[in-house]
Parts: structure tokens; C-alpha cells; sequence
């Protein structure tokens, strides 16, 4: 089977970030013919309809690497119940102009970490409701809310056992999605 390109896009900035450290784990797990790519959204500028018609050498980069993937995940954080307005810029760069989106298509993933107990589900809600109107089938089940706990991440970034076992499932789940929907 030919490579397959994932797009990954973490809504946290942080350098230390656990959605960060998510991201990374992650892609530990899919098989060889899968390969990930993190894709930089903080040097993006706030999108304005303005400069749809030349947009900035940073919004191209973002649009190619989109473009040049057959799959998409999505590592968020929940900021005062929601998703960052970090990400939510870069996905509105991406579906810009109307009728032009990058997005539109690409099979995702949703997943995120947080200290709080309920993880990052109202945040992960809130994209998903972006990725539906954007035309992103997005991997429904299972779903990914974690807690970060001491002892998550060893010191070499992999995960504890019990959460690598169920993020193992979840990356069975979402090859055959991309499997699924990117042919």
C-alpha cells in the first residue's frame, strides 16, 4: 500500500503542551504505510476576508500541507469550554475562500487532553460541529477525553499502558476510517 499522509493539528501553542505530547504518542501506534505530519498554525494571521484574493506565505504552507494529506487529526485542548481561537483560525484560513476549502473531504480524527475531569468534551463538540459543516467525516466512536495525570507520559513521551491500550483502538478504528473515506 502506498504512503498514507496524516495531518495533524494541535490547538495548544505550548511548548510543554499534554495535547502536544498526545499528538506525539499517537502516531506511535498506526502502521508503517501511515506517516504524520504536525502542521504549524502559530505563525498563521488572523483570518480577514480581505486577504482571501493573497493570502500570507503561512496560510499557503497551511493550505498545501491540507491539501497533500489524505487524513486529518485534530489534538485540542478546551479553553472556556470550547476549542483555542488558534485552531479555529487555522481551519477558517483553510475553508477560505467559500467554496474552496481545504478540509472538505479529509477523513478525521478528534482527541484531546486536559487537568480537567472531563477531559476536553465540550471543546472536541465544538469542532465537531465545525468539521460537519466543513464536509469532514469525522471518526464518531471511540471518543477521546483525557485526563492528564502524573505518570501519563514516561520520560521518553510514550504513554502508560492502560492508556495505549485504548488510544492502540482508536488508531484501529481511525486507519480504517481514512481507509474508508480517502478512497
Amino acid at each position: 500500500m502506498a504512503q498514507v499522509q496524516i495531518a495533524i493539528i494541535v490547538g495548544s501553542l505550548r511548548q510543554d503542551s499534554f495535547n502536544r505530547k498526545l499528538a506525539n504518542a499517537i502516531t506511535k501506534l498506526a502502521p508503517t504505510e501511515f506517516s504524520f505530519k504536525q502542521v504549524k498554525i502559530d505563525d498563521l494571521p488572523l483570518y480577514n476576508q480581505d486577504d482571501d484574493d493573497h493570502p500570507a506565505q503561512p496560510v499557503k504552507r497551511l493550505k498545501t500541507e491540507i491539501l497533500a494529506s489524505q487524513g486529518l487529526i485534530f489534538v485540542t485542548p478546551e479553553y472556556n469550554r470550547s476549542i483555542p481561537g488558534v485552531l479555529k483560525n487555522a481551519i477558517d484560513h483553510g475553508s477560505r475562500p467559500y467554496g474552496h476549502s481545504v478540509w472538505a473531504g479529509k477523513p478525521a480524527g478528534v482527541m484531546g487532553i486536559s487537568i480537567g475531569s472531563t477531559g476536553t468534551s465540550m471543546a472536541q463538540q465544538h469542532l465537531r460541529n465545525v468539521l460537519a459543516y466543513l464536509d469532514v467525516p469525522t471518526l464518531g466512536q471511540p471518543e477521546v477525553f483525557i485526563q492528564s495525570k502524573e505518570g501519563l507520559f514516561d520520560a521518553t513521551g510514550n504513554l502508560e499502558e492502560s492508556s495505549n491500550k485504548f488510544l492502540q483502538s482508536w488508531m484501529n478504528k481511525y486507519v480504517a476510517w481514512v481507509k474508508k473515506h480517502a478512497a
